[in-house]
């Protein structure tokens, strides 16, 4: 028998990424695209992990629910999100599984293995040199070996077993200076949650609780948002009016499941005790059912559940630790790195940590909430003492405080996109992660790039031919001329559009002409369109969520477009876009000689002008 489990095969990769959740997923493809030959590993059946079917949590920003949508996360995460409101107007999981499924599955050098558990790891000289996987569906056993790693776990699993430093609990004031950690350090963490999904069925239906339902009367859930008409009082908040703004409004009415339905468990570490958490969160949610239903009137007479979730998902564990760890202070006063790869906009957002057990309590009173963004440093997203591992998603280097804001969905999406670029460069420059630092302002040029967003930072890529370029348009409105599609900022901040707006679209078209003083040989052309932040699109089961959305791609993406390069007034390629539904669009093509390029706006998907804030010619 021994003999027969040391068997296995193996698989070599230039970057292996352990977790499928967002994080993991943007750093698999996004190291793909790169050039690199990956592999993702992932324990689950479908991707996305707290955003997947299984979990469903919707994907949340920097924008912090439209207080300040200038600052919604772009990118692959957005392209991902993009290609499913254009498909799946009516916020099914299963679909937005599928559009993840096939997003992996188009990449030609990334291979996912799915039901694939990690469950042990090798080291030599502070460096992973393997690790050790099961497939449960087809009983294979595998060893995977790369030169570099990315922790995408959540909790941390990959960096445990490899010997790194890591953190768990509150770190005390003392140490970090934090405005809001404790006196004394101290082992509380924010819980698991599961969720449901109820649906209005036009009459009455009865519910019988389960036998391990717990029961809970309306003074215990005083504090727990879980009628349309229900009054908190939310004075004991830090911020009374933006916590029932955010956490109250979100939650009313009976037909989507609670964020509050969470527990830390009873035991030193939450991950061995995740099981016991899940039955107990599981007789939690029935018994808030149960209450909802059978407690009193709660509006809830028609509903029957639709959807229990089973998996819970988890909002803190461990942190590993990196060359530095983002704190508090750094989130509330704004603060922009040197080495900024990322960022983030949501408030600190520090949960009860014993959760539903803490009944006197509001179950997110502690969120600590500030205006505009701050940007997480490259130094957060690899490991202080394992040299070739980087960690993206919760997992990262923050303390506890710091974790609290950088944990939200679409931070840990647009971390990984930014870790999948810096292996990329780790390869070209053959190093380890940390030895790549003196070539940050390269792996930040290629996040604006790619259409990523780095507040204090723009587009200086000597690359880029059209930085270089003379642009002139048939017609635009004041403020947004034709050269604000080389400005650096590929978005709408605040009053500047920085791009070009049409005055309208003429019958034949609008036209944003690219000149050059001589001709150049293009290959690669970028256009980044508008599609307006104000509007969200992420899949969600919250009905507030829900109807802030509207049917359709966003009206303001240009939908129907032509290229044509010119050379001495002669067309010399053409192309043409029907039905584009995407924000960034990349043409790659032969090496074309030309001195002209134009961009021929048809239509759009609604909107009465069109709206370029970028273009990039290489």
């Amino acid at each position: 028998m021994k003999r027969m489990l040391e068997r296995y095969t193996e698989k070599q990769y230039d970057f292996i990424v352990v977790g499928g959740g967002m994080a993991g997923v943007c750093a698999a493809m996004e190291a793909a695209r790169g050039g690199m030959n990956v592999a993702l590993i992932h324990a689950r059946p479908v991707l996305g992990g707290n955003a997947s079917s299984e979990i469903r949590i919707h994907i949340s920003g920097a924008d912090h629910s439209l207080v300040q949508p200038d600052y919604a996360e772009s990118g692959l995460l957005y392209e991902l999100m993009l290609e499913n409101k254009a498909r799946n107007d009516h916020f099914s999981y299963s679909i937005w599984d599928m559009i993840l499924f096939e997003a992996a599955l188009k990449e030609e050098n990334l291979t996912v293995y799915y039901n694939t558990v990690m469950y042990d790891c090798e080291t030599e000289d502070d460096a992973i040199t393997g690790i050790f996987c099961i497939q449960e569906t087809t009983e294979m056993r595998y060893k995977f070996t790369a030169p570099l790693f990315a922790d995408c776990t959540g909790h941390g699993t990959l960096g445990y077993f490899a010997g790194a430093e890591y953190r768990q609990g509150s770190e005390s004031k003392a140490e970090t200076g934090e405005k809001h950690a404790p006196e004394e350090a101290n082992n509380e963490r924010m819980g698991n949650s599961i969720h449901f999904k109820a649906r209005d069925m036009g009459r009455p239906v009865k519910f019988t609780p389960p036998s391990f339902a717990k029961k809970f009367t309306e003074h215990d859930l005083r504090y727990r948002m879980h009628s349309a008409n229900q009054k908190v009082d939310f004075s004991s908040a830090s911020d009374p009016e933006r916590c029932e703004a955010t956490g109250g409004v979100s939650a009313r009415g009976c037909d989507y499941g609670y964020f509050w339905i969470e527990l830390m468990g009873d035991k030193d570490d939450i991950i061995p005790d995740y099981e016991n958490i899940r039955d107990d969160l599981v007789a939690s949610l029935y018994g808030v059912w149960d209450h909802i239903k059978n407690g009193g009137d709660h509006g809830a007479e028609n509903y029957e559940l639709e959807w229990v979730g089973m998996l819970p998902g988890t909002r803190e564990s461990r942190r590993l630790v990196g060359d530095y760890l983002l704190n508090e202070n750094d989130i509330l006063e704004n603060r922009i790195f040197d080495d900024a790869v990322c960022y983030g906009g949501w408030c600190v957002d520090l949960h009860v940590a014993h959760g539903l057990l803490d009944l006197d309590k509001l179950p997110s009173g502690e969120c600590y909430f500030f205006d505009g963004v701050y940007t997480i440093p490259y130094r957060s997203y690899y490991s202080k003492n394992i040299k070739n591992m980087f960690m993206a998603g919760r997992n990262i280097s923050a303390t506890k405080l710091g974790m609290c804001s950088t944990r939200i969905l679409g931070c840990c999406a647009i971390g990984g996109q930014a870790v999948g670029a810096a292996a990329a460069l780790c390869k070209k420059y053959d190093c380890n992660p940390r030895e790549l630092q003196p070539h940050v302002g390269e792996l930040q040029q290629v996040i604006l790039k790619n259409d990523g967003f780095l507040p204090g930072f723009k587009n200086e890529d000597d690359s880029d031919l059209a930085r270089g370029a003379k642009f002139g348009a048939t017609s635009y409105k004041n403020g947004c001329e034709p050269a604000k599609v080389v400005d650096g900022i590929s978005r709408k901040l605040g009053d500047d559009m920085h791009g070009w707006v049409s005055d309208g679209i003429a019958d034949g078209g609008e036209v944003l002409k690219m000149e050059f003083d001589a001709p150049q040989a293009i290959s690669e052309l970028r256009y980044t369109f508008h599609s307006d932040f104000s509007y969200p699109i992420r899949v969600t089961m919250a009905p507030a969520r829900q109807k802030q959305q509207r049917i359709g791609v966003p009206e303001e993406l240009v939908r129907d477009y032509d290229i044509i390069m010119k050379n001495g007034g002669e067309v010399v390629r053409t192309i043409e876009v029907r039905d584009n539904h995407q924000r960034h669009n990349i043409h790659r093509f032969d090496k074309t000689v030309c001195d002209s390029v134009e961009l021929c706006v048809k239509s759009t998907n609604g909107a009465e002008d069109a709206t370029v804030f970028e273009v990039r010619a290489y």
